[in-house]
């Protein structure tokens, strides 16, 4: 349990402000209210990563209108990192169509071959190959992506809680989006609503980490409240 003092502080808002942003997470499940503050819901908890097919499948206009918004952070020739997420898939096809002369680094071989038309540089982080996420992963990767360095990393998450940070199911997945964000001058999380409030097996990134967030107009007004006051650029999508 936290009381809205503990909160207020910690957020650096008045414990009123503290006060309605819990009866909005409290109305949407994402906490519980108690007397004198509040404590955590049993939220939605992620031990296996979906297979590929069903993750594209999986509110796939809001992937898509995510993806949109992501180009408007594209302003000139860069240096990006997409990880394996099929958030960033979308967004790597939108990539190769409406630019050119980007360097782009990622482990997946979905993206790899999304963006074979040739107008980009692509760099693949190679390894051992996963089948069930497409992506190559292991020490081999890992020590590639801390030799480079890029001017902004485009990560997703499993899940999300706003006041903690970004989980992942696979834990082979989430040591080298760690590693990716450190050699990454700017990040970017993607994530659609459904990320919101929940957990999975390992801890990724802190908020803190975080320069903008990137989600859909369905995603609680109080989760994105409590981002844009910890310094966090929010971005919403329209479908």
């Amino acid at each position: 349990m936290m009381s809205y003092e503990e909160l207020a502080n910690i957020l650096r808002v008045s414990t009123m402000t503290m006060r309605r942003d819990c009866d909005e997470l409290s109305r949407v499940g994402s906490i519980i209210k108690v007397l004198g503050g509040v404590r955590k819901t049993k939220c939605e908890f992620s031990v296996h990563e979906k297979a590929t097919d069903e993750r594209i499948a999986a509110t796939a206009l809001a992937k898509r209108a995510i993806a949109r918004e992501a180009l408007s952070l594209i302003k000139r020739p860069l240096a990006i990192f997409l990880d394996g997420s099929t958030t960033c898939l979308a967004f790597a096809k939108l990539l190769d169509v409406e630019h050119k002369n980007l360097t782009i680094v990622t482990h997946s071989a979905q993206i790899c071959l999304a963006m074979r038309s040739g107008r980009n540089n692509i760099i693949c982080a190679g390894g051992e190959f996963e089948p069930r996420s497409l992506c190559f992963v292991g020490p081999q990767t890992e020590s590639f992506v801390q030799s480079i360095f890029v001017d902004i990393a485009f990560v997703s998450a499993t899940g999300v809680i706003t006041t903690e940070g970004t989980f992942e199911s696979g834990p082979t997945i989430f040591r080298l989006k760690q590693l990716a964000v450190k050699q990454a001058a700017e990040v970017v999380l993607l994530a659609d609503y459904t990320k919101f409030g929940r957990r999975a097996l390992s801890k990724v990134l802190d908020i803190s980490q975080i320069n903008y967030v990137i989600t859909d107009a369905q995603a609680s007004h109080a989760e994105v409240a409590i981002l844009r006051r910890t310094g966090v650029d929010v971005k919403l999508a329209e479908h």
